[in-house]
């Protein structure tokens, strides 16, 4: 079994904020960047294979985008697949990042109603820490300011399994005695909400959707206009989910080194494909994949489309877990899986 750390991440010459800072030129820096897209991390992953087995292909896992990287490596490479196992992550093959920001909103709003109904208290604590944060002048451990827009940011945790319980867990101890925020919870903040481990994470994302149908074009910022029910005075306070802003590498002290180089990036109009249509409806390669239903962060309707364009995709969709099913399940998941990619379920 091989644990990929794909290019820019763990050991595999990791992007950070300092390594950021390097590049004087920022126009340099965008396009170092535009070498860590799935197209790149396939190439790296068919480079492996070969050293490892030579001309045996093998199976992959992969988990939310690392779904994404499976279509494109059944698009370039699959000569390199024996079988295909995609939890959590069927891609639109091509949706824009409007189209899927104008369905991840919705999802998102109803997420966080689903938090407020398990957790009633869970809402007035959170509008009361939105109404501290618009008078007052909070600092991080950091020294990042803490903002309303920030504050929301805590709601990508909301498409996780335990997601409702880590942010009730996390508000429970918000405020002192004393009615100021606690310093547990600015840490916790901080932690959550920086990017320190995962500045790619934010600087990349929205380059997934791009495939030459003109920039991308911070989506999800435009996109949260035409929700008003998302203002930052709303009550209840809506938090926002797996959205990435231009305003974030302008707040957050681990984005900024990349501020100017993501403004390129969002530019950028000539992204080449990520999938090949044709090869992808003519594909052979067992590809078995589970679609959760109610999944925050990936349109199961764009999974399910998806799944009519590839040939020997067999999809199991359910409701029974989040978009962590894959650990959460304990393993039945991925048993099922196997099964369906064998023909045996």
């Amino acid at each position: 079994m091989l644990l990929l750390d794909q290019r820019g991440t763990g050991r595999s010459t990791p992007v950070t904020a300092r390594v950021a800072a390097r590049f004087a030129d920022p126009a340099r820096l965008a396009a170092y960047l535009g070498c860590f897209r799935a197209d790149a991390i396939v190439a790296d992953a068919e480079l492996i294979r070969r050293q490892l087995c030579e001309d045996e292909p093998w199976e992959t896992l992969g988990q939310s985008y690392g779904g994404f990287i499976t279509l494109t490596y059944l698009s370039r490479a699959p000569e390199g697949l024996k079988a295909c196992y995609v939890t959590g992550g069927l891609p639109g093959l091509t949706g824009t990042a409007d189209d899927v920001y104008a369905r991840t909103y919705p999802r998102v709003r109803d997420r966080v109603h689903g938090l407020y109904a398990r957790y009633p208290q869970d809402a007035t604590r959170l509008r009361r820490i939105a109404d501290l944060l618009a008078v007052k002048d909070v600092r991080l451990p950091d020294g990042d300011r803490l903002t309303v827009r920030r504050l929301r940011t805590l709601g990508l945790a909301l498409g996780m399994g335990d997601g409702y319980e880590r942010i009730h867990w996390l508000l429970e101890d918000s405020l002192d005695d004393d009615g100021e925020l606690s310093d547990t919870f600015l840490r916790a903040v901080m932690a959550v909400t920086g990017f320190t481990d995962n500045p790619l994470f934010a600087v990349m994302q929205e380059t997934l959707y791009g495939q030459g149908a003109g920039p991308t074009g911070w989506a999800a910022a435009r996109a949260l206009a035409d929700f008003a029910e998302f203002t930052e005075d709303a009550d209840p306070l809506l938090l926002t989910g797996e959205m990435i802003y231009p305003w974030m590498f302008r707040d957050i002290a681990g984005l900024r080194p990349f501020a100017a180089a993501a403004d390129l990036l969002a530019d950028r109009a000539d992204w080449p494909p990520l999938y090949d249509l044709d090869r992808l409806a003519a594909n052979q390669v067992p590809l078995a994949a589970i679609v959760y239903h109610d999944d925050m962060y990936v349109d199961a309707g764009l999974s399910l489309r998806t799944a009519c364009q590839v040939g020997a995709a067999r999809v199991w969709v359910t409701n029974e877990w989040e978009h962590d099913g894959v650990t959460a399940s304990g393993g039945r998941v991925l048993e099922r899986l196997t099964a369906m990619a064998a023909g045996r379920a």
